[in-house]
């Protein structure tokens, strides 16, 4: 058996500031094994990809998958709070201001008593 290392994954922030790195003679390839503990097979993948630009697309989509899941949580709260507000007004009985033999406007509520004319 094989003695392995935790699974390890790494942003694409890290891969393109090591692959750039690497290829400006900042930092050497066996140098940048030794002091971040990677395979020389990930390494080379990796350059591959930033050679191709693929990692500056890969790190596009991983801020493009933040940004819908910082959505869909908006969403998903809104969803409680209306669920909440119906649950509550389905709890609240209904206020009765008038009786059912009278009209009534939503406007201007209840139709005023008949007033006398003679009342001092």
């Amino acid at each position: 058996m094989s003695a392995r290392g935790p699974y390890r994954r790494h942003s694409p922030q890290f891969k393109i500031q090591l692959c750039t790195d690497i290829r400006t003679g900042k930092l050497g390839r066996r140098e940048a094994l030794k002091t971040y503990n990677l395979s020389a097979n990930l390494v080379q993948m990796w350059l591959t990809q930033f050679d191709r630009g693929e990692l500056d697309k890969e790190d596009a989509a991983a801020s493009t998958v933040a940004e819908y899941e910082a959505q869909i949580a908006a969403l998903e709260r809104k969803i409680g709070q209306l669920v909440m507000e119906l649950d509550l007004l389905k709890k609240t009985p209904r206020l009765r201001l008038v009786s059912d033999s009278e009209n009534s406007s939503i406007v201007s509520g209840p139709k005023p008593a008949p007033f006398d004319g003679d009342a001092k």
